[in-house]
């Protein structure tokens, strides 16, 4: 009698447990940003220097129109 109550509360729960979704968009949110910041931190160097190149060409048109 006790394991056929235990199952049946077991089997109204599990579909609850599956149906649940609410902390994996935290999991998730927080997955992406580990990758985010790992690939900035490999290619840190070759940020840096695009994002001085993209500066360097904004300064010298910027020019122009000063």
């Amino acid at each position: 009698m006790m394991t056929e109550r235990f199952g049946m509360e077991y089997e109204a729960k599990v579909p609850d447990f599956w149906q649940e979704d609410t902390a994996v968009g935290v999991v998730e949110i927080i997955l992406i940003l580990v990758v985010l910041i790992s690939l900035v931190l490999i290619f840190k160097k070759q940020l840096t220097a695009l994002v001085k190149g993209i500066f360097a060409q904004i300064n010298s048109a910027a020019s122009g129109i000063y």
